[in-house]
């Protein structure tokens, strides 16, 4: 019984030391668990930044947090805090995979521009040009209007769009063919307005897959992730890297089952930190001996090019790419990644030749320091390396805060909008009034009347949610709200109203094609 009870306090003394080398940054020998020594672990440069680190996944439990830096031609932090798997004792490393979100696009762009250099693909060509049967549909704007090109920025007219699909479940992932053919649909004209569009990085990948006569997995890993050494780079996680994936952990830090989506360019690449921040160096045209030149650096400085205006002037999306002018200055360009068990940055400053890439394996919903965790995180590395960054956001930190813009009507909109919301199986009325005290009435077909919730524009897009739900069979399998994102343009209303699913872990966002016209000019007309 004695011995018994030794080996007990041996093995919780083990687990405690193991949970105190994962908290500390796995920097308790010179390589990690797989092999890779954490390069700059004990560069005091950037003590301020591991101490912020730790101070959060305290703060917040986060499973674990992964960095790495490169400036000037050379990687010079990378380390890995916590745990990739927390029941499995795996700790979290340069070499760990993580789910990338959003940051997917960046590379579904570079290999759909590899492809233009290649004589392939026509950026100013239809995307229709390169889909079979099911084809982009015009509702709003001609269909051709659609190119490669805009899928790449965002201005091709579809919608938003986000459907994942987890192992747990018996939902299949359909065909891309009927995704197309169900939401592929031009909800504004193509070329006028930015929406950032999932389903438009899903047609891409669509795209890669058919030009290169592959799968998007095995096209990407031959026009992208191997030319330029990626080894813990693949769409999913590839064969022989289970090992390596981080798990994924909802806001309650409980795992999530695998999941995967119908718009794989968009959301579904794995990768390293490591591995993403030679990615990110290969923008910066900082070219290692390993990697091979896939586009030029011409083409590199089309795809970070300002190219699509958005809401906040200091904003704009390029070809795959978010560039940005920050609150204290600094142009930078990159992208951010946020899903269920997903947090991810990757910022290329080019002026400074400099690249951050910050990843965790839980849902975005952790805020320090008045930001976004993982955005305090990537400003807090920035800070170290450059020091009249930390000087203007020291400045900036005195600035007053401006308060928010409280919605108002406009009077063009003021009074009764009927017309439809058009689904993939049918047509169903729908009427808005939009009341002189602020309030905004929905009714859809037959439901019950209600309130929009939560309106405010942006830009010039109304947005708001109601209580309601769209009758296809996709969309009623969950509880789910309707979001309403509408433009006004020659005396009509255009948009999308998408079935949202309300409860974690998220499951979709399914567009449905919606058009008002005003057939009262008062607030009170039913």
């Amino acid at each position: 019984m004695a011995q018994s009870k030794v080996t007990s306090y041996l093995v919780l003394a083990v687990v405690a030391s193991m949970w105190a080398l994962a908290f500390l940054g796995n920097s308790g020998s010179a390589e990690n668990a797989y092999g890779r020594e954490n390069i700059g672990a004990n560069n005091s440069q950037f003590d301020h930044v591991r101490s912020q680190i730790e101070l959060l996944m305290q703060k917040d439990q986060l499973p674990s947090v992964v960095v790495a830096v490169a400036q000037h031609r050379k990687i010079i932090w990378e380390q890995g805090f916590g745990w990739a798997d927390r029941e499995q004792l795996r700790p979290a490393t340069p070499e760990t995979l993580y789910s990338l979100a959003s940051i997917s696009k960046p590379f579904t762009a570079t290999a759909i521009m590899a492809l233009v250099k290649q004589g392939k693909i026509r950026l100013d060509a239809p995307a229709n040009d390169y889909l079979g049967a099911s084809k982009i549909t015009g509702l709003a704007g001609d269909a051709s209007g659609a190119t490669v090109h805009r899928l790449l920025n965002h201005t091709s007219g579809l919608p938003l769009h986000w459907q994942f699909f987890y192992t747990s479940e018996e939902e299949s992932v359909p065909p891309m063919d009927d995704t197309i053919l169900r939401y592929g649909n031009v909800i504004n004209p193509p070329g006028e307005v930015y929406q950032y569009s999932n389903l438009g990085f899903g047609i891409l990948s669509y795209i890669i897959s058919g030009t290169s006569d592959a799968s998007y997995a095995d096209a990407m890993r031959t026009i992208v992730f191997a030319p330029l050494g990626l080894n813990h780079t693949s769409v999913g996680v590839g064969p022989g890297l289970e090992r390596y994936a981080a798990a994924r952990y909802d806001s309650k830090m409980r795992p999530l089952p695998f999941y995967t989506f119908d718009h794989l360019g968009a959301s579904a690449i794995y990768s390293s930190a490591h591995d993403l921040v030679r990615f990110a160096m290969f923008h910066l045209k900082d070219h290692l001996p390993d990697q091979q030149q896939i586009i030029d650096d011409e083409t590199l400085d089309l795809m970070q090019r300002a190219n699509t205006p958005m809401d906040n002037p200091k904003q704009f999306y390029a070809l795959g790419f978010f560039g940005t002018t920050d609150e204290y200055g600094f142009k930078s360009i990159g992208h951010d990644g946020g899903m269920p068990g997903v947090s991810t940055i990757m910022r290329l400053y080019p002026e400074e030749d400099l690249a951050v890439v910050v990843l965790t394996n839980c849902s975005p919903s952790d805020v320090y320091g008045g930001k976004p965790a993982m955005a305090q995180i990537e400003e807090d590395i920035v800070a170290a390396l450059i020091p009249h960054y930390s000087s203007a956001r020291a400045a900036k930190r005195n600035d007053p805060e401006q308060p928010q813009e409280q919605y108002s009507p406009k009077a063009e909109l003021l009074g009764t909008w009927s017309g439809t919301l058009r689904t993939w199986q049918s047509t169903i009325p729908l009427k808005l009034i939009f009341q002189p005290d602020g309030d905004i009435h929905v009714a859809v077909g037959d439901q019950f009347p209600t309130l929009l919730n939560k309106p405010h524009w942006r830009g010039k897009m109304l947005v708001g949610q109601f209580d309601g739900f769209i009758p296809t069979p996709d969309a009623n399998r969950l509880r789910h709200y309707i979001r309403l994102e509408l433009w006004s343009r020659n005396g009509i209303l255009q948009g999308e109203a998408n079935a949202e699913a309300a409860d974690e872990p998220a499951h979709y966002s399914l567009s449905s094609y919606v058009e008002l016209k005003r057939v009262t000019q008062t607030g009170s007309g039913q």
